[in-house]
């Protein structure tokens, strides 16, 4: 298998091309600004330029291309939301298109944000998006146009990513931030009253690549099978790292004042995609432990 990253240099992206290069696949990426330090065929490029994606594909000739790049940073999006609309809306589906033009597979990534968080029982696939901020409406539009491109595409939705950056090796995401207050012997406050299906970024590469060679199509949802507060995932990492868990202090999504609307509700339902592949997603402690050394 050919495989090419779109955003090798990512979190999510860099677990990609870890994953394949385990594989024995050959993989290829590209990277916004900053080039990932990976030993593969690496291409500069900007999703905002999309037209040139041709270019890109005739480079590394792939079978299978793998969108991690979006523009992430949710109250950056509120702030700009037209850059939003043309990276996480438009790109994706001028992307799918250009893949189908060239008989190349295409697997696209969204997030648990196209959900207004008023459910209080996990999100199916099926259920009715309903975004409250600029990322995700923008996110909503490149699926919806990821699914009107020619050619049948798979779209996988994560929630709180997190996990090790497979090019730096370093731990990215909630799990550093606590890490490193709790050795600090700083207190850590956390929200008690907003609900999240934690994905590691290595698990969630394996089973995108999974549902790949099970040539799955349409949309699934990615995480673990854990519905937490960003506390109860706290006391996951303090009883991992042994740290004092009386560092951990209860907050409110009431006490932050952030240019964006955040759900407070955001969990997945995981049932497809473990009926499609076969087994269990893992549990929140479960993927703790996996990457127990880069936690410590």
């Amino acid at each position: 298998m050919r495989l090419l990253v779109v955003g090798a240099n990512g979190l999510l992206g860099s677990n990609v091309v870890y994953t394949g290069i385990q594989r024995d696949w050959t993989v290829a990426g590209t990277y916004h600004s900053t080039r990932p330090e990976f030993e593969i065929p690496q291409t500069q490029f900007d999703l905002t330029d999309s037209e040139t994606f041709d270019e890109v594909l005739e480079t590394h000739d792939p079978d299978l291309v793998v969108n991690c790049a979006a523009m992430t940073d949710v109250d950056g999006c509120e702030k700009n939301p037209d850059r939003a609309d043309v990276i996480n809306g438009d790109a994706p589906g001028a992307l799918a298109s250009q893949c189908a033009a060239n008989d190349v597979e295409f697997v696209h990534v969204s997030t648990d944000y196209i959900f207004d968080g008023t459910a209080r029982d996990p999100y199916c696939e099926g259920d009715m998006p309903n975004p409250v901020q600029v990322y995700g409406d923008s996110k909503l539009a490149g699926e919806r146009a990821v699914q009107e491109a020619d050619g049948d595409h798979l779209i996988a939705r994560l929630s709180f990513v997190w996990g090790v950056h497979r090019s730096s090796g370093e731990l990215n995401g909630f799990p550093a931030w606590v890490r490193d207050r709790l050795a600090s012997s700083d207190t850590v406050p956390l929200f008690t009253d907003q609900w999240v299906t934690p994905t590691r970024a290595g698990q969630a590469a394996a089973t995108l690549l999974d549902l790949v060679d099970s040539d799955a199509t349409g949309l699934y949802h990615v995480a673990c099978r854990s519905c937490v507060t960003p506390h109860e995932f706290g006391e996951v990492l303090a009883g991992q790292l042994e740290s004092d868990a009386s560092l951990l202090k209860e907050r409110s999504t009431d006490d932050v004042n952030r240019d964006a609307t955040r759900p407070t509700y955001t969990c997945l339902d995981v049932s497809t995609v473990e009926s499609r592949l076969g087994r269990p997603q893992p549990t929140l402690e479960a993927d703790v432990r996996e990457i127990r050394d880069a936690v410590r």
